[in-house]
């Protein structure tokens, strides 16, 4: 084949999958999106990864620990996590510390999708990145009482599903689990405490606090 056919054949090919790879996804997240494939990669990263609920805390401040970086993005479900996961594994991370899912419910996602995303996820973390550790933590709950999330707060038979599964798959593949859920609900319910949000959904400093006394073991280990 003649060369400057086939440099024009791959030019081509290069545009296509670019286009092909263009997302969908909101104005916010592609600014952050693009934000972090501007970061530098430094070494020993431990990586917060999620949604706003993970975008809401200054990570490297609440444990001291520059290392710690937060890889949040407001609205993110899990495909929009596997869309960008290749800036998160391509630093090599010591740790990656993944909460994803609520608003997949919200959009009305299947649970079971939800949970094989997050598998998907995190097996591809550990193909890319073998010696990262990966931590996989339950889907928080959400709370009733609240009004302003209400796509959100009504899918709490959804996030025990995944949950479960999750706790399960995670034993059979070496994957961590960590279990918030029992530890941010309200005495006797299933529903995300007051003392840790003021919508419902999101979390108040009381919640990072509880969050960061749970998993600082961990990061620190």
């Amino acid at each position: 084949m003649n060369k400057t056919f086939f440099s024009l054949l791959v030019a081509v090919f290069s545009v296509f999958q670019l286009t092909a790879q263009t997302n969908n996804f909101s104005t916010y997240y592609n600014q952050r999106y693009t934000l972090f494939e501007s970061l530098p990669d430094t070494p020993n990263e431990i990586v917060m990864l999620g949604n706003s609920i993970t975008d809401g805390c200054e990570w490297s401040e609440l444990f001291q620990n520059p290392n710690v970086k937060n890889r949040g993005i407001s609205g993110d479900i899990t495909e929009g996590v596997l869309y960008r996961l290749e800036e998160v594994t391509r630093s090599k991370p010591a740790k990656v510390f993944l909460l994803i899912g609520i608003n997949d419910l919200s959009r009305n996602i299947a649970a079971d999708t939800v949970y094989r995303n997050i598998c998907e996820i995190a097996t591809e973390i550990q193909s890319a990145s073998p010696e990262t550790q990966v931590f996989v933590q339950s889907i928080l709950p959400v709370n009733p009482a609240f009004s302003k999330f209400s796509k959100h707060i009504g899918k709490t038979p959804e996030v025990l599903e995944i949950n479960k599964k999750l706790k399960e798959w995670c034993a059979a593949n070496k994957v961590h689990f960590v279990n918030l859920f029992d530890s941010f609900t309200e005495a006797g319910t299933d529903y995300l405490n007051p003392d840790f949000t003021n919508d419902g959904l999101h979390l108040t400093a009381n919640g990072y606090l509880k969050w960061a006394e749970i998993i600082t073991p961990l990061i620190n280990d």
